[in-house]
């Protein structure tokens, strides 16, 4: 009985992180700022906001090797890229073009470990794999019947994802030697620094941005953070798979703000690639707890 009602409890909680997660699309697209200084100063805002967290757990620091920090540094760094790369596939294409080809990390994390790590996978894993990127192709064919730069703006999403996958590749074993506060606030300062060298670099105005600017930067750095925090008290409730299959919602939660707030309309193309690729990931994400699941029951006898 205690199980049935933490099952009900958590369906709010879970819609709530799917639909912060959703909004930093369309805080992306209320913003004129350039994407590289969105990016930047969400980075910044959301170090100021864990730092109380962090100087509770400082002692941690003294912890960390130099092959730790260079690890973190480099963690810093793809971060930095999937967010200028993510920002600015929104400044190009619609909200859920843009979304839904950020839907495939699960997919390209299992390339990555592939090539990288030589992780093998199963030919019902590859033919999920090849649906969800034959319906991110159909979304890019789409894209080009309503603009030009929206093409640009696919590639854009689908090279932030290989960002986002490097990052997390990297991090995956730093983060086992540290509170999470910890890594999640150095890498974003490395992101921060990086971006601000960038930024600088190319000659983006660093401040005289309206207060409306300056909103939307503290609302990217809070709200999806508040996003993560459910996540992660949810994984007291229930398995990582459940919150991974969240990630589903947040293409069709961002898109179906992006109709109500921005206008944004889609073609045929569109929404048929993006059923694709959402079912693709779906069943790949199905097959990957089914695995885990087997797995599990022969390590227990």
């Amino acid at each position: 009985m205690e199980q049935t009602n933490n099952s009900k409890s958590i369906g709010l909680p879970l819609l709530i992180s799917i639909i912060a997660i959703s909004f930093s699309a369309i805080f992306v697209k209320w913003s004129d700022s350039p994407a590289t200084i969105l990016s930047m100063y969400r980075m910044w805002l959301a170090c100021g906001l864990m730092l109380p967290m962090v100087y509770l757990n400082r002692q941690e620091f003294k912890k960390l090797t130099k092959h730790d920090w260079r690890l973190l540094f480099f963690s810093g760094t793809f971060l930095a890229l999937h967010f200028a790369l993510w920002f600015t596939s929104l400044k190009l294409t619609t909200v859920a073009s843009s979304t839904i080809i950020l839907a495939l990390q699960p997919i390209i994390s299992l390339l990555g470990g592939f090539l990288f790590f030589r992780e093998r996978t199963t030919s019902s894993a590859i033919m999920t794999m090849g649906m969800a990127i034959i319906g991110a192709m159909m979304i890019g064919w789409g894209d080009i019947t309503l603009d030009s730069k929206a093409l640009l703006g696919d590639i854009c999403s689908f090279l932030s994802v290989i960002a986002v996958v490097g990052y997390l590749l990297i991090g995956q074993s730093i983060v086992k030697k540290m509170s999470h506060w910890i890594y999640t606030c150095t890498v974003f300062f490395f992101a921060a620094c990086l971006l601000t060298i960038y930024n600088l670099i190319i000659g983006e105005h660093l401040t005289g941005y309206p207060s409306k600017e300056w909103g939307i930067f503290l609302l990217l750095a809070i709200v999806p953070t508040i996003a993560h925090v459910i996540n992660n008290w949810l994984l007291n409730y229930v398995n990582a798979t459940t919150i991974s299959m969240s990630i589903l919602g947040e293409p069709v939660g961002a898109t179906i703000l992006a109709i109500l707030l921005l206008g944004e309309t889609l073609v045929g193309w569109q929404i048929a690639g993006g059923l694709l690729v959402l079912c693709g990931v779906f069943f790949f994400l199905l097959q990957q707890q089914q695995k885990r699941e087997i797995r599990q029951k022969k390590e227990a006898v």
